[in-house]
């Protein structure tokens, strides 16, 4: 089945696009990346979502994270009080199955599209669905074989004491905290040691994830397949089993520093694993790599350089993503993890939706070749969709871009304008750079219960850019353009369903209840 190229879709974990050294990182190189990208096409203007789950949801579903009423997620934690022996696993996938908006008979995800064209699909990592899934949800939404774990929250550590394989309990030796191994909150001054203490951390996950990977891979050789690996890394904890000689003793690194470089160097080393089995496998020409990330940088590293807290800049200041934003200047981040650019993961900033995007595909996508094109994350299963003439089916949102691939630009005519959420407000943004931020005040008593935007309209701010000109944000335009403004106004509000409050998580939140029952 030469014909049908396999295709690898690599989903890292707050990645900002300033880690890599192919977007410009200058402190360490990641090669394994870099040689995807010298393989391949760069994307310029590629966007995720402002958070890991609805960027999860939006990917597979093919539809943005702004509607009303299309999609809820869970709340993680569930799969902690099970790993404590405080709920029986048939409880909790009765909880989650019973909670939300759950699974509609005609619902098409994203491995559907694949299966659909005879290929067989494996998804290794964290796992795709809310902040808690099941086993049941993940099988039925088109995946042959899966393996990682369904809870967010549970893989805020990378010492998992179990991961499920096929819906299967596979407990890890030597990996005993119930929280996989995050321990402490890093804002606790225990964290430091307990993170350094392996006393009950002896596998990480990382290493669990690459074996399943390369088996995945061999077993499946003489066959289409696609492979979704979305890692932990470098989400949230500050682990790694050893800080990687190539930034160890790095002359302007702290320790911190060098941990999270080590993070983002044990995800580059996965991707060289992946490459050398395609290799050894002898489908590396026929293979499609794609590598990205849900959102935005995360700044998970300040407190050991200027005592810079997650949410506050170096001054101590609330970053509340207004009148205070989030900039490299700000913090003092080092590794400019941000690119650059204005805000961070939860913000419809630039810095928090535009991320890296990376597509190699031999004889195919030119090499070293690079594109100003916007794409969206819920334009990939569209994308596939059309590689492999499986309908994604109907109500979705997303637009190929497989004539990029194929080094067909002037096919490609992509979206008029894309849309995501913030955790202020959603944005939305124009293919000529015109972009709209809606901000809605923290302290706004408004949800998802109580009227229309209208209603309180003090409450919201709108701001306008041009990010080609402007890519910093730094030119609120608003009251420049009021025509440009009222005409992005409607399309944003049209696109959230009437409502803007949509483009924020809170309306789509669902939760348990009383888990003790």
């Amino acid at each position: 089945m030469a014909d049908k190229p396999n295709v690898i879709l690599i989903y890292a974990d707050d990645l900002g696009r300033g880690m890599l050294s192919c977007y410009g990182q200058k402190h360490f190189n990641t090669p394994n990346i870099d040689k995807l990208c010298s393989g391949g096409l760069k994307f310029n203007y590629a966007y995720g979502c402002h958070v890991c789950a609805p960027a999860r949801a939006s990917l597979i579903c093919g539809i943005h994270d702004c509607h009303a009423g299309r999609w809820t997620f869970t709340k993680g934690g569930v799969y902690i009080d099970y790993a404590k022996g405080l709920i029986p696993l048939e409880d909790v996938y009765e909880l989650i199955h019973n909670t939300g908006i759950e699974q509609r008979s005609d619902d098409v995800f994203l491995p559907m599209v694949f299966t659909g064209a005879g290929y067989v699909t494996g998804q290794i990592g964290k796992l795709e669905w809310g902040f808690a899934a099941t086993g049941d949800e993940i099988k039925a939404h088109g995946w042959d074989y899966h393996y990682g774990h369904y809870d967010h929250v549970m893989l805020h550590g990378y010492y998992p004491p179990f991961m499920f394989e096929n819906g299967n309990r596979v407990d890890i030796p030597g990996n005993t905290d119930p929280e996989g191994g995050k321990g402490f909150s890093y804002r606790d001054p225990r964290y430091s040691a307990y993170r350094n203490d392996r006393s009950d951390k002896k596998t990480y996950s990382q290493d669990l994830y690459d074996q399943k990977i390369v088996e995945f891979i061999t077993a499946n050789k003489n066959r289409p397949f696609f492979l979704y690996h979305p890692s932990q890394i470098p989400h949230l904890a500050l682990s790694i089993p050893q800080i990687d000689s190539r930034v160890k003793n790095h002359p302007v690194l702290n320790t911190s520093e060098q941990e999270y470089a080590s993070m983002v160097l044990r995800l580059d080393d996965t991707v060289g694993l992946i490459r050398d089995t395609l290799e050894q496998c002898g489908i590396h020409d026929n293979t499609i790599i794609v590598f990205t990330s849900d959102n935005g940088h995360c700044f998970y590293y300040g407190q050991e350089r200027n005592g810079c807290r997650l949410y506050y800049d170096a001054q101590g200041r609330f970053i509340d993503h207004l009148n205070i934003r989030y900039t490299t200047e700000g913090v003092g981040d080092i590794f400019d993890g941000n690119n650059g650019f204005t805000g961070c993961k939860q913000t419809s900033l630039e810095g928090g939706v535009r991320v890296p995007l990376i597509i190699s595909w031999p004889g195919h996508t030119p090499a070293g070749t690079q594109t100003d094109s916007i794409v969206s994350n819920y334009d990939f299963m569209a994308t596939m969709s059309e590689l492999t003439g499986v309908s994604q089916g109907p109500d979705k949102d997303g637009l190929s871009y497989l004539q990029l691939l194929q080094n067909k630009p002037e096919n490609f005519c992509g979206h008029d304008y894309i849309v995501y959420a913030g955790l202020n407000g959603p944005a939305l943004l124009m293919k000529d750079g015109w972009k709209i931020r809606c901000y809605i005040k923290r302290d706004s008593p408004l949800s998802q219960f109580r009227g229309e935007w209208k209603t309180a309209a003090d409450n919201f701010i709108f701001e306008l850019y041009n990010i080609f000109d402007d890519p910093k944000e730094n030119k609120n335009l608003a009251s420049v353009h009021p025509e440009i403004l009222q005409r992005l106004h409607k399309l944003l509000v049209k696109e959230c369903d009437g409502n803007v409050i949509h483009g924020t998580m809170e309306p789509h939140f669902a939760f348990y209840g009383d888990l003790g029952g």
